[in-house]
């Protein structure tokens, strides 16, 4: 018996049995033989029909497409059993038949299927965006930019590095979108007499009262916290810049013998002053790749800036109001690793990598006259995470290449290293990155 079956959070369910039907269609319109209310599907999304040499999938044309097996459908393609169909990346539906043989091939791995408390939310992510940028105004004069890439850093569950004159308001951004977002902020002013244990803590000994016994007790320092400043990091000698690695990767932090966990959320948002490279640290490269992305934090409009002044020099009659709470900013990292991406996506991203690198076959000529490194394998996952990241926070479950493009600067800006002959004429990372999305053209039909 061939069936169609749905994929929800609590299991399968048959929709249809399709031995004794010729056609069948599937949308959001009265007049389908299957009606799905989720707005991602069309109102005439897709056709199964019966052959000669099987079945077969057409899509109609459908806004947000359809694939089979993770592969984007265009036009008509054959079905063979088993196989995943997925509409406009909301609803999954598998494509079985129960009389087939078992196969020794292994089976493919199960999707991991978002709830639908997770497709509520991020349905409504769209609304709440917007609000968190109107709360976050209240503080914040401009920097809309700004604001977006660091909720697409928080969001996939990275850290940021925000370099920027003194002044630009970058220690009041974090703490701002700390306070809209219910997260617990602590912010450590980094210093040349700054030691490791400053960070992470330390052991004291003490003596219990009633027995005279000494003990070790840990005081946690101020890195057990959800969002952390680090201030002027390349202030710091390295000793201590690296004391912020494990609880950036591993998410826990090492004193003697023992390992405390951090607890969720946890993000390290750490600032740079690009003019002062007196007497400063600055972060070595392996360093500076553990940063999801680099933000730049440039001057403010004119108008901006009579505004900034007219707000910061009379009292402060507006707070900003929590939008998000903590566990549901915990769910939305769930479900940004949840969400499918097409493989032509993941190529483009793959793409824009290897061309960052002078030895590739890809990389363009001003890449090999400019760049002495390129950046590795962690940039295309950042890409694909922001990307997810960024379609989260416009209420999206499907991923394009405009969000990867989006997410290229910030993403890839630390990560390539220019030669004398770029600095020489002026010529920075970020404007090679500019260059390099004008150059690597986003996939085609071919790549379908």
């Amino acid at each position: 018996m061939i069936r169609l079956v749905q994929q929800t959070a609590g299991g399968e369910e048959t929709i249809a049995e399709l031995d004794a039907l010729q056609t069948f269609a599937i949308g959001r319109a009265s007049g389908n033989d299957a009606r799905f209310t989720d707005p991602a599907v069309s109102n005439h999304h897709l056709r199964l029909d019966r052959t000669e040499q099987g079945w077969t999938l057409t899509d109609l044309d459908s806004a947000n497409g359809t694939t089979v097996n993770g592969n984007p459908v265009a036009g008509t393609v054959a079905l063979a059993a088993p196989a995943t169909i997925v509409l406009g990346e909301a609803v999954w539906l598998r494509f079985v038949d129960d009389t087939a043989p078992a196969s020794d091939a292994a089976p493919p791995p199960p999707a991991l299927l978002a709830s639908d408390a997770d497709i509520a939310l991020v349905r409504d992510m769209k609304a709440r965006t917007e609000q968190i940028r109107r709360e976050v105004a209240k503080v914040i004069v401009g920097q809309a930019e700004i604001v977006e890439q660091v909720l697409m850093v928080l969001i996939a569950g990275g850290h940021g590095l925000l370099v920027g004159l003194p002044g630009m308001a970058k220690t009041t951004l974090v703490a701002t979108i700390a306070n809209v977002l219910d997260m617990a902020f602590r912010r450590v002013q980094f210093t040349p007499d700054l030691m490791p244990t400053d960070i992470t803590g330390t052991e004291i000994l003490e003596s219990d009262p009633e027995s005279g016994e000494k003990r070790f007790r840990f005081i946690r320092g101020p890195v057990f916290t959800n969002l952390l400043l680090a201030d002027e990091i390349n202030r710091t000698p390295p000793k201590t810049q690296a004391a912020l690695l494990e609880a950036m990767q591993e998410k826990s932090v090492t004193v003697g013998n023992q390992t405390y966990k951090l607890e969720p959320p946890f993000f390290v948002l750490a600032t740079q002053n690009p003019i002062e490279q007196e007497g400063t640290y600055p972060l070595p490269e392996a360093q500076q790749d553990r940063f999801m992305f680099n933000l730049w934090v440039d001057y403010p409009s004119e108008d901006e800036e009579e505004l900034i002044v007219k707000k910061t020099t009379v009292a402060a009659t507006e707070k900003p109001q929590k939008v998000v709470s903590r566990q549901e900013l915990l769910q939305l990292q769930d479900v940004v690793r949840k969400i499918p991406v097409s493989d032509h996506v993941v190529r483009y991203a793959v793409r824009l990598v290897r061309s960052t690198r002078p030895a590739d076959d890809r990389a363009p000529d001003f890449i090999r006259k400019y760049v002495s490194n390129g950046a590795g394998p962690r940039a295309g996952q950042f890409l694909i995470l922001a990307a997810k990241a960024r379609a989260v926070l416009e209420g999206r479950i499907h991923v394009s290449c405009a969000d990867v493009a989006r997410a290229a600067l910030p993403v890839l800006r630390h990560r390539i290293l220019s030669n004398f002959a770029a600095d020489s004429e002026g010529i920075t990372p970020s404007h090679l990155v500019e260059r390099l999305l004008q150059h690597v053209e986003q996939p085609g039909e071919q790549d379908y």
